[in-house]
């Protein structure tokens, strides 16, 4: 019993080592796809998200890990596993064996490997089901298939050694493994409907939030560091092909890069009436009365906006510049780096070193108070709104033009709480 729970452990500690890096990637893609669904990023659908997350690579994990050392030959050391088990039912003689014909509770359950490997196989999907009736609102039909899937993809992970990272297996397919994932997945799907009944709906969490706030903070703030990375990654581009077309002095290169803030930034919302990011975030820009603004306060905002957050901007860009030309230069210096010899750059270019460090706070401090401002105020407006009087306002979520016809679960035949699909 120990070493099967001891094998289960590793799987679970790597994942846990993993899922940090994991959910800062899919952080803004997860934040985008909510709000364009939902139109809000409550907590608890945050929480509820996460954990679904993690959850999803450990049980991967399981599948996995531990890896074979690359050194060694995967086709010899698991000759066995090179020959997969189609036998439905296979499992009721792996759990007789191991207890060698003996009808003692003790060796037939209590310490038979194989009942509690199968027990870990039912568990494995379990709260794969209960994710797809909680979370996601999936009915018992749709969850069994998708369990099915799910076990399927682990099964063939297995069979082709990871997808061809190794010549051959190091793990068995087992045709029993699927049967058991999917029922626990039928199970999970089951067994959620009394579990989370006392649970509120994310739907109505999302509902309460947007009463309070329609168009949250966290939702502008990703939409405006769309149109930020977007337009800054611009900018080399239409610089070089400004310099093939002639374009070499300093002073057209900044005529461009203005061009381009007017065209990204006021332009495209005069005519469409949202920037690139506020269009993938479902958001529009509107004046006090509720129109598409004028140019002059689509002007004052950016204006506003640049003092803000250009600086920060340029710093960030000048510093990945830096780092991409003097990589291996500054790995040396680094190497070498004593706090004397820190100090003593200090000392010889007192000047330069208070300019940087200024900047480089200033471009931090303008954009940390500009959203404190922001989220501060009682209405989460920010100066450049206020200035200029154009507000963001938010479409209906996707979520709702996808509510007429929806997936009925059971419990919600004689239940009027929206689904949360």
């Amino acid at each position: 019993m120990r070493r099967v729970v001891n094998a289960y452990l590793l799987p679970i500690r790597t994942a846990a080592l993993l899922f940090p890096l994991l959910a800062m990637v899919l952080f803004v893609p997860t934040a985008i796809v909510l709000y364009r669904r939902h139109g809000v990023l409550s907590r608890w659908r945050g929480l509820s998200f996460a954990s679904f997350l993690y959850y999803s690579l450990a049980a991967f994990c399981l599948v996995i890990v531990p890896l074979p050392s690359r050194e060694i030959d995967v086709c010899r050391v698991y000759a066995d596993f090179s020959h997969p088990q189609l036998v439905p039912g296979n499992t009721f003689n792996d759990i007789w064996k191991e207890a060698k014909g003996s009808l003692n509770p003790n060796a037939l359950i209590l310490h038979n490997p194989a009942v509690w490997e199968t027990a870990f196989n039912l568990a494995l999907l379990l709260p794969l089901g209960m994710y797809l009736r909680y979370h996601f609102r999936r009915g018992r039909w749709t969850s069994a298939a998708i369990g099915l899937g799910v076990a399927c993809f682990f099964e063939l992970t297995q069979l082709t050694g990871l997808w061809g990272i190794y010549p051959c297996p190091y793990r068995l397919f087992d045709v029993d493994d699927i049967i058991v994932n999917s029922l626990g997945c039928l199970l999970g799907w089951s067994l959620a409907g009394p579990i989370t009944r006392w649970l509120p709906t994310l739907d109505s969490i999302d509902v309460r939030v947007l009463e309070r706030v329609p168009v949250p903070f966290g939702r502008r703030l990703i939409a405006l560091l769309l149109d930020a990375v977007g337009f800054t990654f611009c900018l080399p581009f239409l610089a070089a092909i400004w310099y093939l077309l002639g374009g070499e002095s300093p002073t057209s290169a900044f005529l461009v890069a203005l061009f381009v803030f007017v065209l990204w930034f006021v332009l495209m919302p005069w005519v469409t009436g949202a920037t690139v990011g506020k269009h993938v975030l479902r958001l529009r820009l509107v004046d006090s009365d509720g129109n598409r603004p004028p140019v002059w306060r689509l002007l004052i905002r950016e204006v506003l906006l640049a003092i803000a957050f250009v600086p920060l901007s340029l710093v960030a860009m000048l510093g990945v510049i830096f780092l991409v030309v003097s990589a291996s230069r500054l790995v040396e210096a680094m190497q070498g780096l004593r706090l004397s010899t820190l100090v003593g750059i200090i000392e010889d270019r007192p000047g330069e070193v208070a300019f940087a460090a200024f900047a480089v706070l200033v471009s931090v401090a303008l954009p940390i108070g500009f959203g404190l401002f922001a989220k501060l105020h009682n209405k989460h407006l920010g100066l450049h709104e206020l200035a200029s009087g154009v507000r963001n306002v938010a479409l209906p979520p996707t979520r709702a033009a996808a509510a007429s016809t929806p997936e009925v679960l059971p419990e919600e035949r004689k239940d009027t709480t929206p689904s949360v699909l």
